[in-house]
């Protein structure tokens, strides 16, 4: 009986991957990648070569070191067969893993069109933004919701916030410039304000009048920025242990002088230096899933031996320290000017932002709702998911209904 149903499982997976060549919706010029789909419980392995021109399947290994591996079983494949689940939600549930490129792995249903014939629920795109490119995963619908990642991470780490608010929002995680699979370039300054002016520049050429923003650290900086910017394009800000200005800066001076150029020549950071600053970073270790951890040092280091992705991560990491916290032009006194509803989310044993900054926030912002959850580190939508994106959708939910009463921005609305 067990046979049977393997064998069963076997050509229902086998027909559903036959079907591929033909939903395929292409490829952009020079694109090439090899897929590697592992079923695991039915002891099956098939490789897609996906580019330009179309896409070819065949069982087993090729020869070729593929550029991912998609790890699942057969049931899972054929509800994503036929469109059941999307390949993030089947990630979230941890239903399915992914090594190796790990954009392209989330990328990979946004390239075949769905049975019935409509587009993929999910898809991966590159934005043109003037001479840049960034890279971006949208799924669901509704009213927008931008997700900014932190220092060193990509649209990757929220995943699980990207399934959780699609049910409700169209959500949009982008690789900002200079990380992930988005261009970087080699002159940008790579300040808040420059990255705030370039995801307004993204929002301009995909038409997106309005939007919530989430920022995890130095996404949360960013959004603040951005809500500064242009108010009446934010419908509201959820900040997730953003990177504020640090008040007490004793490694200024030196910060100051520090090259960043310098990140381009060539080096490799090893492994466990990263594994162990990821862990840093989590106050509770069993709340994550260790595959989460190890595809999250995987793809930085991936990226990281990229001479531009050093560089901005590099310049990054100076310019939020080197914000300046006082002053005319300093960041607590222009926080105090935000108008959008936001709300701060801190961690008890974040190491890098404590949750003892919001007490800047409070006299600076005191309108602003702050949540200090314990037993967390930095970044809770990877800690701590559902309590954080439960809050997210409660927030938004209420900024929504303040909006549906007669808009304070009807006339961009008109416009």
């Amino acid at each position: 009986m067990e046979t049977d149903v393997r064998a069963r499982r076997r050509g229902y997976a086998e027909a559903a991957f036959r079907t591929l060549p033909d939903r395929y919706l292409g490829g952009e010029p020079g694109f090439h990648a090899v897929y590697r789909i592992k079923l695991a419980d039915i002891g099956v392995t098939w490789e897609v070569t996906a580019d330009h021109h179309g896409a070819r399947v065949q069982p087993g290994c090729g020869h070729r070191r593929p550029d991912c591996v998609i790890t699942t079983d057969s049931v899972t494949w054929l509800r994503l067969h036929r469109s059941e689940i999307t390949g993030v939600q089947a990630f979230t549930n941890r239903q399915l893993t992914a090594r190796g490129n790990l954009d392209l792995a989330m990328g990979f249903e946004g390239r075949f069109r769905r049975l019935d014939g409509g587009q993929p629920f999910a898809r991966i795109y590159d934005v043109p933004v003037g001479r840049l490119r960034i890279s971006t995963l949208t799924m669901g619908s509704g009213r927008d919701v931008i997700l900014l990642h932190g220092l060193g991470a990509t649209k990757a780490s929220f995943v699980d916030t990207a399934a959780a608010l699609s049910a409700h929002y169209r959500v949009h995680a982008l690789d900002l410039p200079g990380f992930g699979s988005s261009s970087k370039p080699a002159t940008a300054p790579y300040t808040p304000r420059w990255f705030a002016a370039r995801v307004l520049d993204w929002m301009d050429e995909v038409g997106i009048r309005r939007a919530h923003l989430v920022g995890n650290s130095m996404g949360g900086h960013i959004s603040i920025e951005i809500a500064l910017e242009e108010p009446r394009r934010i419908g509201a800000v959820g900040l997730l242990c953003p990177a504020l200005a640090f008040v007490r800066r004793e490694l200024w001076p030196m910060v100051r002088l520090a090259r960043p150029e310098f990140g381009v020549l060539p080096h490799r950071v090893h492994r466990a230096l990263v594994a162990g600053q990821f862990w840093d970073m989590v106050a509770d270790r069993d709340r994550v899933d260790p595959a989460i951890g190890d595809i999250a040092v995987d793809e930085f280091r991936r990226i990281y031996d990229s001479a531009g992705a050093r560089y901005a991560f590099l310049s990054a990491a100076r310019n939020i320290y080197l914000t300046p916290p006082f002053g005319r032009h300093g960041f607590y006194p222009r926080l105090a000017e935000l108008s959008v509803p936001a709300l701060f989310l801190w961690g008890t044993h974040d190491p890098l932002v404590p949750a003892a900054f919001a007490r800047h926030v409070a006299q600076w912002l005191p309108r602003a709702e702050q949540i200090i959850l314990e037993n967390c580190g930095h970044i809770p939508q990877v800690e701590r998911p559902e309590q954080t994106n439960g809050l997210l959708r409660r927030f938004f939910a209420h900024a929504d209904a303040l909006t549906d009463a007669p808009s304070p921005w009807a006339d961009v609305d008109a416009a």
